[in-house]
C-alpha cells in the first residue's frame, strides 16, 4: 500500500523550450509557488546577473543560458513535485533528449512573441514519439505579442498536436489587464510582481457577469465574450485521456517573470498529469507498481559540488523503492553495487536521503562504474530502451597547453565527456579527438576544463563528415580496412573502432570495398551486443 501511495503522489516531469522563452524563469517561480524558495529574481539572459537557482555552474552564470539538466525537487498540496530543467540551446538538444526519458510529462514553454521555434519543434518530436503529455504555457504576455488565436493555430499545424486554452489573455504588452479562466469562470487580474507571489482574484460570475467591465474595461470585456464564444465554438473541449496520451495539448497563458498565471498552471498540473507508470525495457514491460526495484542512468555530471571533485549519476527509479547501503545489480558489469549517501536535489544543493520511490530523480555517487544508460534492479536483468545515443558532427583535436597539467587534463576530458555532451575518440593510442553537435560545447569543455580541473587547452578542427563505429563477422575483413584507412581510425573510451568519414562518398566507397564491415551511426549496437 505504501508503493502505490507513493507513486500516486508523484509527479515527474521536465520544463523545455527554445533558448530566451523563459523556461529558467518559469522554473524558479515553479517552486516559488511551491514553497522550495521565498524570493526569486528575474533571469536576465546573456549578462552576467545573479543566476537562477537552477543554473548554478559558472559558465551559466557568466553566460546567462543553461546548459545542463538541473534537478529540483519540493512538496505541493500532498504532491511530491520532481522538476528537471533542460538546456534550451539547440548545441545541449543531446542532454534534453535523454531527460526527456526519465519524465512522465511535459511543459512546454512558448514565447507571445516569437511563437514556435526550431528547437521547440524538435523537442516536441521527440515528445510524440513518446507519446509524452504535454501542456504549453504562453509567456511574455506583459510584453506585446502576437494575437493569441494566431498563437494557437501556430502551435497545431507546427507541433501536430490539438490545443485547448485553459485560460486566455486580456490584451497583452501595455494594456494587459489578465487572465480569464475557462474553466473555473474566474479573473485574475494582472499586477506586475517579480519577486514575490501575487494574486488578485475578482469576484466576478462567468463571462456574463455585469462586474467584468469594471474590472477591465467595457472594451476589454466585449473582446473577451466574443474571444471566449469563439474559443467554444472552434476549439474542442478538454479530455483527460487525449492530454495523457499526448494528443491534445491543455494551454495556459501568463508571464512568469512576474509570477502571473503560474499558480493556474501548476494547480491544473498536479490534478491532471500522470503519475509514474510502465516503462518499456527490452526483455519486457516494466510497472511502476512491481515490488523490485528498478531504474536507469540517464544523466552523469561531474563536479556537481565544485568544492569536491565529485561525480553523480542521475538514476531514474521506474519500479519498487530504493533503499540506502542495500545492493543491487549493476546489469552491465553483472555484479552488486550498493550506495551509502544517496542524494535527492534542490538544484545544487542536495539532501542524503534513506529511501525513494517510482518517479524520483536521484543522484548516486560515482566512481567510474556507472555510464549513461546503465539499468540497476534486484537481480533481473534487464535494459531500457529508448536512451538516445549521441552522434557527433563536429570534430577537433584536444591540444594540451600546460604539459605540467597533464593528469588534470586527462581526467577533467574523461569526466567530462562520461556527462554525454560530447565523445572522446583516441587515435594513434595518445591523440585525443573531442566530437559533438555544437560549436558551444567546446566553449564549455575548455572553460570547465580550465576552472574545475586547473587544464588549459586548445582544439584544432578536423574536416570530417561524420563518424561511425564499424563492426563485422570477417575479423579478417575488419582488420584489413583498419590497416588501411588507419589515418582515419580511432576507438571510443570502451575501445569500439571508429571510422571517420571524410566525406559522404568516401563513406560510399569504404561500404562498397568492404561489403562485410557495417557502419554504425550510433553506438546503439553496444546495447544490443549486451541482449
Amino acid at each position: 500500500m505504501e508503493l502505490a501511495k507513493e507513486i500516486a503522489r508523484r509527479r515527474t516531469f521536465a520544463i523545455i523550450s527554445h533558448p530566451d522563452a523563459g523556461k529558467t524563469t518559469l522554473t524558479e517561480k515553479l517552486l516559488l509557488f511551491g514553497g522550495a524558495i521565498h524570493t526569486a529574481g528575474a533571469v536576465k539572459s546573456n549578462k552576467i546577473r545573479k543566476s537562477a537557482t537552477s543554473d548554478f555552474m559558472e559558465i551559466e552564470k557568466q553566460r546567462g543560458i543553461s546548459v545542463a539538466t538541473s534537478v529540483m525537487g519540493f512538496e505541493y498540496k500532498g504532491k511530491r513535485i520532481n522538476i528537471l530543467d533542460t538546456p534550451g540551446h539547440k548545441d545541449f538538444a543531446e542532454d534534453t533528449y535523454r531527460t526527456l526519458t526519465a519524465v512522465d510529462s511535459v511543459i512546454l514553454v512558448v514565447d507571445s512573441m516569437k511563437g514556435v521555434e526550431e528547437q521547440t519543434e524538435r523537442l516536441m518530436e521527440v515528445c510524440r514519439m513518446r507519446h509524452t503529455p504535454v501542456i504549453i504555457f504562453i509567456n511574455k504576455l506583459d510584453r506585446e505579442g502576437r494575437n493569441p488565436f494566431e498563437l494557437l493555430d501556430e502551435l497545431e499545424e507546427k507541433l501536430d498536436i490539438q490545443t485547448c486554452p485553459m485560460t486566455w489573455p486580456i490584451s497583452q504588452g501595455q494594456t494587459f489587464k489578465g487572465v480569464y479562466n475557462l474553466f473555473d469562470k474566474s479573473l485574475n487580474l494582472f499586477e506586475a510582481n517579480t519577486s514575490q507571489i501575487g494574486q488578485k482574484l475578482t469576484d466576478i460570475e462567468g463571462i456574463d457577469d455585469p462586474k467584468l467591465a469594471d474590472w477591465v474595461g467595457t472594451a476589454n470585456a466585449a473582446k473577451l465574450r466574443e474571444d471566449v464564444e469563439l474559443i467554444e465554438g472552434v476549439y474542442e473541449p478538454y479530455e483527460l485521456e487525449m492530454y495523457r496520451e499526448g494528443l491534445q495539448a491543455p494551454v495556459f497563458f501568463g508571464s512568469a517573470v512576474n509570477n502571473f498565471g503560474v499558480r493556474e498552471l501548476l494547480d491544473t498540473f498536479i490534478d491532471i498529469a500522470p503519475c509514474p507508470h510502465e516503462r518499456e525495457a527490452s526483455e519486457r514491460i516494466v510497472y511502476a507498481s512491481e515490488a523490485a526495484l528498478s531504474g536507469f542512468v540517464f544523466k552523469i555530471h561531474a563536479n556537481l559540488d565544485p568544492n569536491h571533485c565529485d561525480r553523480t549519476a542521475f538514476f531514474k527509479i521506474c519500479s519498487g523503492r530504493f533503499e540506502r547501503n542495500k545492493f543491487y545489480q549493476h546489469t552491465r558489469l553483472g555484479k552488486k553495487v550498493r550506495f551509502s549517501n544517496p542524494t535527492q536535489f534542490m538544484a545544487q544543493e542536495k539532501n542524503v536521503i534513506d529511501e525513494a520511490w517510482p518517479g524520483d530523480v536521484i543522484g548516486l555517487y560515482d566512481n567510474g562504474s556507472l555510464k549513461i544508460g546503465d539499468t540497476l534492479t534486484e537481480g533481473e536483468t534487464l535494459h531500457f530502451r529508448g536512451i538516445p545515443s549521441f552522434s557527433p558532427e563536429i570534430f577537433k583535436v584536444l591540444e594540451n597547453r600546460d604539459p605540467l597539467k597533464t593528469k588534470q587534463l586527462e581526467k577533467g576530458i574523461r569526466q567530462l565527456t562520461d556527462e554525454g555532451v560530447a565523445q572522446l575518440f583516441v587515435q594513434y593510442g595518445t591523440r585525443k579527438i573531442v566530437g559533438t553537435v555544437g560549436e558551444l560545447q567546446f566553449d564549455v569543455i575548455q572553460f570547465r576544463l580550465e576552472h574545475e580541473y586547473g587544464a588549459q587547452c586548445s582544439f584544432t578542427p578536423l574536416r570530417f563528415h561524420k563518424a561511425f563505429w564499424i563492426t563485422s563477422d570477417n575479423q579478417k575483413q575488419l582488420d584489413e580496412f583498419m590497416r588501411r584507412r588507419a589515418n582515419v581510425i580511432a576507438f571510443d573510451k570502451e575501445d569500439h573502432p571508429v571510422f571517420f568519414a571524410e566525406t559522404e562518398w568516401m563513406l560510399k566507397i569504404a561500404k562498397e570495398d568492404f561489403p562485410e564491415i557495417e557502419f554504425h551511426s550510433t553506438s546503439e549496437f553496444k546495447t544490443k551486443n549486451q541482449d
